[in-house]
């Protein structure tokens, strides 16, 4: 592919981006006449872990603006750019019927990429071993949320001594960790989170919830209603969590068969991110029009999903990993993570192999090392 230099939008500020890309300034798409076609399934399936939002949506940049939504099946999908394949990215949530992606990902083998972040990785390895081959955002966007006319919280450390319950979703690793690190009392967390602002609006911000970042604050305070004012957050990476939020990965035993799809289609992987982060309109519309189809998830608007790009970039959620390379794991960072969650695991009598490693779970074999985002300033 030509390489040449794009000028990021005005949503990313002082990015700039020096990587290979294809097709037209205004949405770029993967260029290379049949390059996947007979090389990748004739359909790559990309398996989401939940609703088509901001921080999923270089599998969206993928497919483009003009796909096709499914919203019985939960799916998008569209040709590859002229690649000779198509892509069907499939919802999360509801849409795994209540399931881990690794399980699903070894029930269904026509998934071909899981999004699956370090700790769930860990948990799966005895029995739904996957590799991670891309990580498509480098800091983790967790947060927990508080209304700040409640309680004055200024650090982690004040978060155990409000009492507050703290929604989240059943089995989140990182709340494990909350708890073992003395931030969050056990009593607190309270494993009822169902992804809505209901609760949250319904008893006047007396609760505290799982969120991201650079989704939920924004669009509490404008969209829901309610509520509409601002909330305050802490995020769970400045607590020391180091698991990667999405590693896009593929069931080990595969890893041979498709090494040649993978050299290919990684790459393509990585600018996708770098494209969407760099004009992410047409996409951020295709993400609304995608919640208008599909009903039932969290609140989105034209104006979240513009403010979700600014404030992943701003907060280094999508940034350079090592070598100011896009996409490629911290070994080290993998290393750290696996110490951090195996005594968690094993605590609750869940499996996990003895001398787990990060070349267990993730390689770099596939990355791209000259597609990133350069910095000014």
């Amino acid at each position: 592919m030509k390489k040449r230099v794009l000028a990021a939008a005005a949503i990313t500020g002082s990015v700039l981006l020096t990587a290979a890309c294809g097709g037209g300034a205004s949405t770029p798409k993967p260029s290379g006449q049949g390059v996947l076609a007979g090389v990748c399934p004739s359909t790559v399936v990309i398996q989401t872990d939940w609703y088509a939002t901001p921080e999923r949506a270089s599998a969206y940049q993928l497919v483009g603006p003009n796909g096709t939504v499914d919203p019985k099946k939960g799916a998008y999908t569209g040709p590859l750019g002229d690649t000779g394949v198509n892509v069907e990215v499939r919802l999360g949530g509801p849409f795994l019927g209540g399931q881990p992606v690794p399980a699903q990902m070894y029930q269904d083998d026509s998934i071909t990429l899981g999004l699956v972040p370090t700790d769930e990785q860990v948990r799966a390895k005895a029995k739904f071993p996957l590799t991670g081959v891309f990580a498509s955002l480098a800091k983790n966007p967790q947060i927990i949320m508080w209304d700040p006319a409640t309680y004055t919280i200024n650090s982690w450390k004040d978060v155990a001594a409000t009492n507050a319950p703290i929604l989240y979703s059943e089995g989140k690793i990182y709340m494990d960790y909350l708890i073992a690190s003395g931030y969050v009392k056990k009593e607190q967390a309270d494993a009822s989170y169902d992804g809505t602002p209901s609760r949250f609006v319904a008893e006047h911000g007396r609760v505290m919830q799982q969120a991201y970042v650079s989704n939920e604050p924004y669009r509490w305070e404008h969209d829901v209603k309610g509520w509409q004012k601002p909330t305050g957050h802490l995020l769970v990476a400045d607590a020391g969590y180091e698991s990667y939020p999405h590693a896009w990965s593929v069931r080990s035993g595969e890893l041979d068969k498709l090494r040649p799809c993978l050299q290919k289609l990684v790459p393509l992987l990585q600018q996708a991110q770098i494209d969407y982060v760099t004009n992410p309109d047409p996409t951020n519309q295709a993400l609304l029009r995608i919640a208008q189809t599909i009903p039932d998830g969290p609140p989105i608007s034209a104006a979240g999903n513009t403010d979700s790009v600014r404030v992943q970039l701003d907060s280094k959620i999508v940034a350079n990993g090592p070598g100011n390379t896009l996409g490629n794991f911290d070994t080290d960072r993998v290393t750290r993570a696996i110490a951090q969650v195996t005594p968690l695991l094993r605590a609750k009598g869940q499996q996990v192999p003895d001398n787990l490693t990060a070349a267990d779970l993730v390689t770099n074999e596939f990355i791209d090392p000259a597609k990133g985002l350069k910095q000014q300033g």
